[in-house]
């Protein structure tokens, strides 16, 4: 059954140094978000992608994919004032397509984390499939774990894609809406009000999350060896 992508990018390029949202910034011959919508459409049983926005980006955004979209269909969302607030306005949007069984699973991924790459995605969908849900790990010496979230595998430092279930991670964002509780990721909501086996998917450290100056020179150069 098709998979829906929702690609969180309504940060900003403060930390980075930028004058525009870091996902604008130029990534080898594409924006930074480029990579990641191609990455998602390339993978498997993926049929959906939203793509999460602030509002004074929507514009932008749209002129920065539309070389890189071919045929393909993105949603442009606008975001909310927090990650948790974003994820739950893309739900939002995917609520009808999740009740009437057009979508099994939703992944979730950080715009910013330009290098995941299509085969990552296609482990986490498939292992969401198969447990309820799905993070990518890597290693981290000394990283102590909140044990919130049952993990199939070693502690390490969690990344995205984050996939599940679409029916309990759409049910555990409604209650947190209800409840007024927000999640510092999809695994911590999941965790908190729709308790599910989650898998930990190997990843490695190229799948980098773009925050400092130094890291865009770092994902350029780990561009070239991709």
């Amino acid at each position: 059954m098709p998979a829906a992508v929702v690609i969180v990018a309504a940060g900003s390029g403060t930390r980075v140094g930028a004058e525009v949202n870091k996902v604008l910034l130029p990534l080898g011959d594409r924006p930074v978000l480029a990579w990641s919508v191609r990455d998602a459409l390339a993978a498997h049983d993926v049929r959906r992608i939203v793509l999460v926005i602030r509002p004074a980006d929507r514009s932008a955004v749209a002129e920065a994919l539309a070389p890189w979209l071919d045929d393909a269909e993105v949603v442009l969302v606008d975001g909310g004032e927090s990650r948790h607030a974003s994820e739950w306005a893309a739900l939002r949007h995917l609520a009808p397509a999740i009740e009437a069984g057009e979508v099994d699973l939703v992944a979730i991924h950080d715009g910013a984390r330009p290098l995941a790459g299509a085969a990552l995605f296609d482990a986490t969908l498939a292992a969401a499939r198969e447990h309820g849900g799905a993070i990518p790990v890597v290693a981290a010496h000394g990283l102590m774990t909140t044990g919130l979230v049952p993990l199939v595998g070693e502690h390490g430092g969690v990344q995205t894609p984050q996939a599940f279930r679409a029916d309990l991670l759409l049910a555990a964002h409604r209650a947190a809406a209800e409840s007024g509780f927000e999640g510092t990721d999809t695994a911590a909501v999941l965790a908190e009000l729709a308790p599910v086996e989650i898998a930990a998917v190997p990843s490695t450290a190229r799948n980098l999350k773009i925050t400092f100056p130094e890291d865009v020179a770092l994902a350029e150069r780990l561009l070239s060896l991709r």
